[in-house]
């Protein structure tokens, strides 16, 4: 679905409910799993095979049983009344016995067709039921892929994000620095129309949560000011990057804000990633955090979607528009105007070669080729 479509209703501050996601919630631990089933093999068909055949068959075995000792006792008897009297017994029960195993074949068959097929039946269409209401819900409010931290590039993770990227028409990314989103859409071989909400280079605040995320990571050894000037030059390398990549987009808006969520998001027109770096209950702290998928339909996606229009159409960030028919000369006087410094050629050049190592090592770790 583009992003033009995206449904706007107020789902603001998502922090809220992505503050629930911890790995409890999804680390489902593996449970024996009892086949439920609907045929007619259980307590009631046991019933009704005791009442119809093991009762029955003793009365019937009766039956036969006394037929046979009076047709055996008449036979050997002299003619008479007595003789007469006794094989007539033995005749009818007899007789008996045999209308008897044909009637109890008939009332079994009917009181199956009466009491259990109905059963079985209401049973199926229960069972029917609860599955497509679990699977609902299971698509409403549970990721599709859970992607546990890694201290390196997961393969998996970025084949699976590239196969959305290729479906999509439009690509929306709200991050820090834009760098990723600049090299999938290198990599992607479709072209889209990518919307990105990226820091303010300029705000301190707008860099000291990923700041302290990082200084988290780095542990005692860390430097906070010294991470914080890298991931300014990451957000100048970003910038470059995205332009290096405007031929690959029908149009690219950059929106730039002071403010922006920890946690990175990319919308694509089926699925939306969040990467949480605002989980800090996950333990050991990893370089790439955890990240869930979600499918488009959900909650989530819904919800974000919705989150992510509000911040890229909000008055307060500044909004540029980069398009295939963007000049250098023009990128450099928009770079000055999101970081307040002047770019260069040789400093262009610089960061220009800064992006292309930075994605040469990416491409080769999350093995997406060249």
């Amino acid at each position: 679905m583009p992003l033009s479509k995206f449904d706007t209703r107020a789902y603001s501050n998502s922090a809220h409910l992505i503050g629930y996601l911890r790995p409890s919630l999804f680390r489902v631990p593996p449970k024996e799993v009892t086949t439920v089933s609907a045929e007619p093999g259980g307590e009631r068909g046991n019933l009704l095979r005791e009442l119809f055949w093991t009762r029955t068959g003793l009365l019937l075995l009766v039956l036969v049983v006394t037929s046979a000792a009076c047709l055996a006792i008449s036979s050997g008897m002299d003619q008479g009344t007595l003789r007469n009297f006794i094989g007539s017994v033995g005749t009818g029960t007899m007789i008996s016995a045999v209308v008897g195993f044909g009637q109890t074949l008939i009332t079994s068959s009917a009181a199956q067709r009466a009491l259990i097929t109905p059963v079985v039946a209401e049973s199926r269409k229960a069972l029917r039921d609860l599955t497509a209401e679990y699977r609902a819900l299971d698509r409403e409010f549970f990721p599709s892929h859970v992607f546990e931290p890694t201290a390196r590039p997961d393969p998996v993770f970025n084949q699976v994000m590239m196969q959305d990227l290729e479906r999509t028409r439009r690509y929306g990314f709200r991050g820090f620095a834009g760098r990723y989103a600049a090299c999938r859409v290198l990599l992607s071989h479709a072209e889209c129309e990518l919307k990105a909400v990226l820091a303010d280079p300029r705000d301190a605040d707008a860099i000291s949560g990923r700041a302290r995320y990082l200084l988290r990571h780095e542990g005692a050894d860390g430097d906070y000011d010294t991470i914080v000037e890298r991931l300014r030059d990451q957000i100048s390398i970003g910038l470059v990057g995205l332009f290096i990549a405007r031929s690959r987009c029908s149009r690219i808006d950059l929106t730039i804000v002071s403010d922006p969520p920890l946690d990175r998001l990319e919308l694509f027109d089926d699925s939306a990633w969040l990467t949480l770096y605002s989980n800090t209950n996950a333990g050991v702290v990893r370089l790439y955090p955890r990240t869930l998928r979600f499918s488009e339909g959900s909650f989530l996606y819904g919800m974000e979607r919705a989150e992510f229009l509000r911040i890229s159409n909000s008055k307060a960030g500044l909004h540029i528009v980069i398009t295939p028919r963007t000049t250098r000369d023009d990128f450099r006087a928009l770079f000055e105007k999101i970081t307040g410094m002047a770019l260069t050629e040789e400093g262009f050049r610089a960061l220009e070669d800064k992006f292309h190592r930075f994605r040469r090592e990416f491409s080769a770790s999350a093995q997406l080729g060249s």
